[in-house]
């Protein structure tokens, strides 16, 4: 019995000391890397030869911004060919209308010239859509990392350019297993830059990871750091502490 008493007390000390730990490791401070958002590499979904570039490696670009241009004299011409069948059909209907009022083209001849219509309608909107593929836009509010072709390069499967969102930015934080149960998603965070930069800026845990790898010893940890000023960078080595 007193054996039996020893076991349940070692092993309550031994809880009660791991209990300890991992409510104190909240206030550690660990190392951590300050990540873009997220990074986009923009290309396009039609082949062709570019035209224009309109951007540059470390220019601003807001979302819907055009970024470059492919040719596209095909795809203009076909576009006002078919703005012009869509034309010649509305002005065919309106002479035809006082025609049909009169009893001098039929139903069916009426019902022909109006289907017409619809059908260069739809080549017209199909034209415009193969125009619109020509343009490349950005869908992010971000930067631009790095530029991979120029003016009068074939467009393939390869990038254009690459950009990042660097607002609000993310901040990868590698946890000691032994941290496990201390951080939890929303709980608050002090970001703490390396130098030149320093300073001490507040963030918020975003994701836990619920996976241990197994050879280190450790589980990740996000924290989504705002950044709207843009005054931080991304690549920076820096120190979290859990708050």
């Amino acid at each position: 019995m007193k054996s039996l008493f020893l076991f349940f007390g070692g092993s309550a000390l031994l809880l009660f000391t791991f209990v300890i730990s991992v409510g104190n490791a909240a206030g550690e401070e660990l190392e951590c890397l300050i990540e873009p958002y997220e990074e986009v590499a923009f290309s396009s979904q039609v082949h062709g030869i570019l035209e224009e570039v309109a951007v540059e490696r470390g220019d601003m670009i807001k979302k819907d911004q055009v970024l470059a241009r492919l040719k596209s004299g095909v795809e203009e011409a076909a576009v006002e060919s078919a703005r012009a069948r869509v034309e010649f059909g509305k002005r065919k209907a309106l002479r035809n209308e006082d025609l049909y009022q009169k009893k001098l083209i039929s139903i069916h001849e009426k019902d022909e010239i109006e289907t017409e219509i619809q059908m260069a309608e739809l080549q017209l909107l199909e034209a415009l859509e193969k125009l619109k593929m020509r343009t490349i836009r950005s869908t992010i509010d971000g930067i631009v990392v790095e530029r991979f072709l120029a003016p009068g390069e074939y467009v393939g499967e390869d990038p254009i350019l690459m950009a990042a969102r660097i607002n609000p930015l993310n901040v990868e934080v590698i946890v000691p297993v032994q941290h496990i149960g201390s951080i939890k998603k929303g709980m608050r965070a002090k970001v703490r830059p390396e130098k030149p930069v320093g300073g001490v800026y507040t963030g918020k845990v975003v994701i836990v990871d619920s996976i241990i790898d197994a050879a280190s010893g450790t589980f990740g940890v996000r924290v989504e750091l705002p950044n709207p000023s843009l005054k931080l960078p991304a690549g920076l080595k820096c120190h979290v502490r859990f708050l």
